[in-house]
């Protein structure tokens, strides 16, 4: 059957998400639209927004290779400008509430960079095809269009206050957190899709550091995690090498605990971490910016594919449909596994045709289903959490016995090498999430040889040399007689 290719799709939002999904639309449709609040930088600077900008990001291996598929040469032109390519677990010193993870050879990785960075390079190249048109300094006023199609936007520039209505085959909310769609729908009377949330309060801290020289090439990331046996408020702690020779520092906790929010209470959080190898390394560290905060790490996610009705000519994408703890790294990968499948379902659809919103739709949100559970299933364990869910896998489950597999988990990824590949194909997103219940993992948890367990950080003689850190400075302090 010959369809007709559409003439012309708008783009909500400049974010990962949204750059990403224009750049595949721009193979599908003649033109394409994206509307962007900001001013877009052209050199790596943060912007209003992206407001988790200015905290530790990290791209997982899934999405890279992803990203890599849509825009070949990102990766060597991330590396180039200074990204640093970690090998997981080997080049990550992680405090678990069950232990030290041991440092076992690699099988995935993560790029490491600071998100304007990651952001600039991506779009650069993303947004370059000559059929696709950025507006600026424009924001999204309402959807055209009836509960059965939408058929384009009204947009006002911000310098001016000018509507223009913008005519579309196909409109895609990526606006992220702040997205106005319920209100959009509901003026085109369509009810507002149902929606989950685990909101474990979660808050960030973060700040920049120059790193001795050398390290943010020949040093591991560092990962402090809160004891998830203790009923207690999580705090937690990350140190990533990021381009410039810096180190980007972000400290968190869940609600109930205090976050550092002044110069002067940022190293004693750090400090008062399950471990004060963070506080150690930032010791003598030269700080080069004061301290961002932001609170916005609650996952959320919509289901419009829920919906007796959905309009065709509208999709969402991104934070726009599902928001996650920033903490799992998993919001960029899903930016990109969102970008990929609706290149794929507009391939198999030919158009946005009648029904074929809601199929996309449904599609876009199996592609996001493994990183929503992933942090959904963790946040949900903290004390003071708040949840207004329905997802069986959230609610139908008993919560002693969650956490007990939870342990059990951590504690054979930790020391046994074949848990902790499997565990790391799983939060690299290269695994689907059943595969924690899968036999293959259950007889890894069971028979696999266990390493020792770790007393202190697995750091060699070489690495500390690298940040001068004694190793008698963070050794586990003697037992009392």
């Amino acid at each position: 059957m010959t369809t007709t290719r559409p003439a012309h799709a708008v783009v909500l939002g400049a974010s990962m998400a949204g750059t990403l999904a224009a750049h595949v639309l721009a193979r599908h449709v003649e033109t394409v639209t994206v509307v962007e609040r900001d001013a877009l930088p052209d050199v790596p600077q943060h912007r209003k927004g992206v407001p988790q900008g200015r905290h530790a990001h990290l791209l997982w291996s899934n999405g890279a290779r992803l990203i890599e598929d849509l825009l070949p040469g990102t990766v060597d032109r991330l590396l180039a400008a200074g990204a640093r390519r970690l090998g997981f677990p080997e080049d990550l010193v992680t405090l678990t509430g069950q232990g030290w993870q041991h440092r076992f050879p690699a099988t995935q990785f993560a790029l490491l960079a600071s998100r304007p960075l990651l952001d600039l390079t991506v779009r650069q190249r993303a947004l370059a095809p000559a059929n696709v048109t950025v507006l600026q300094r424009t924001e999204a006023v309402e959807l055209a269009g009836d509960d059965r199609r939408v058929s384009g936007v009204v947009v006002r520039a911000l310098d001016g206050g000018r509507q223009t209505p913008l005519e579309a085959d196909l409109v895609i909310d990526a606006t992220g957190r702040g997205s106005r769609l319920k209100q959009w729908l509901a003026a085109l009377g369509v009810p507002a899709p149902h929606e989950d949330v685990v909101d474990a309060g979660v808050a960030y801290a973060t700040r920049i550091f120059r790193a001795p020289p050398g390290a943010t090439a020949r040093f591991p990331a560092v990962n402090i995690a809160a004891d998830d046996r203790v009923r207690e408020p999580g705090r937690f702690g990350v140190v990533y090498p990021i381009e410039g020779g810096r180190w980007i520092v972000t400290l968190s906790c869940t609600r109930g605990a205090r976050l550092p929010a002044t110069e002067d209470e940022f190293l004693p959080f750090a400090r008062d971490l399950s471990h004060p190898l963070i506080a150690e390394l930032l010791r003598d560290a030269e700080p080069l910016t004061p301290v961002f905060g932001s609170r916005s790490g609650a996952n959320r996610r919509l289901y419009p594919e829920r919906l007796e009705q959905w309009p065709d000519g509208l999709l969402v994408v991104g934070d726009s449909l599902t928001a996650f703890n920033p903490i799992y790294g998993h919001g960029m990968s899903s930016a990109a596994r969102g970008a990929t499948t609706l290149g794929r379902e507009l391939a198999r659809e030919g158009s946005p045709g009648t029904g074929a919103g809601r199929r996309i739709q449904q599609a876009i949100g199996a592609a996001v289903d493994d990183p929503w559970i992933l942090a959904a299933s963790k946040d949900i364990d903290y004390v003071n959490c708040r949840v207004q869910a329905t997802d069986p896998r959230l609610t139908g489950v008993d919560t002693d016995q969650r956490l007990r597999f939870a342990d059990a988990i951590t504690a054979a990824s930790i020391r046994s090498p074949r848990a902790s590949e499997i565990v790391t194909d799983v939060m690299s997103l290269n695994a689907p999430q059943t595969e924690l219940g899968s036999n293959r993992f259950l007889m890894a948890m069971r028979a696999d040889e266990r390493r020792p367990e770790l007393t202190a950080p697995p750091l060699s003689t070489d690495e500390l040399a690298v940040v001068n850190l004694d190793a008698s400075v963070i050794a586990p302090a003697p037992a009392r007689s």
